[in-house]
């Protein structure tokens, strides 16, 4: 028997070596399910967020944004910051952020089918979860989960780059690009550069120069 809510869990951040990780989970209560699937009816299912331009996933997620309002759908998303990255590792980071985005929903665990993307799993009080490999392609609801956790987290790098105007974040949004690296060669590290990410860059003992 399939259960009253169907969650959708992804996570964006993962790899860049500056900024925050975050992890979206988007939860859809049954009885709205097929009138939600309607309002997302052109959504190009089979195609993970990354592969969307930036145009399209501000696009969906606004649409999400407005049935958020209409009642049909909830969105939660957990930042972990780069310096918890740092002190306690990426495994606790994802397993931090995932277990508190889920807390947001006041929803019995046990009332919920959840569905993951990739190697990600949710807190052992939801008995009915399923991790899946490129879940961002083949589940409709983890699809959703994956535009929420990258447009959160580019628009949250796109503010971060007003304040580190030295290093491009607005571009790159953080990942280890060779522009990337660049700036780091003139500027060195900024106070949100994952250090633990750079430790052969800070082994060239170039430091801290900003």
């Amino acid at each position: 028997m399939k259960a009253p809510f169907l969650i959708g869990i992804d996570e964006s951040g993962r790899g860049p070596i500056a900024g925050p990780l975050a992890v979206s989970a988007c939860l859809i209560p049954r009885q709205f399910y097929r009138k939600t699937r309607r309002k997302f009816s052109s959504y190009p299912l089979g195609k993970d967020s990354k592969k969307l331009s930036e145009k399209e996933r501000n696009f969906w997620f606004g649409l999400m944004k407005e049935a958020e309002d209409e009642g049909l759908m909830e969105l939660s998303v957990v930042f972990i910051s780069h310096s918890t990255i740092d002190r306690r590792g990426l495994s606790f980071a994802i397993k931090k952020a995932l277990g508190n985005s889920l807390k947001r929903f006041s929803v019995n665990p046990l009332l919920c089918d959840v569905f993951l993307d990739g190697g990600l799993k949710a807190p052992d009080v939801f008995k009915n979860q399923k991790t899946i490999v490129k879940g961002d392609e083949k589940e409709w609801v983890i699809s959703l989960a994956s535009i929420v956790a990258k447009v959160t987290r580019d628009r949250k790098m796109i503010s971060l780059a007003q304040r580190y105007k030295n290093y491009g974040f607005e571009k790159h949004k953080g990942y280890g690009t060779k522009a990337h690296y660049e700036k780091l060669l003139q500027h060195g590290i900024c106070p949100i550069h994952r250090r633990s990410f750079l430790r052969r860059f800070l082994a060239g003992d170039l430091g801290n120069k900003s």
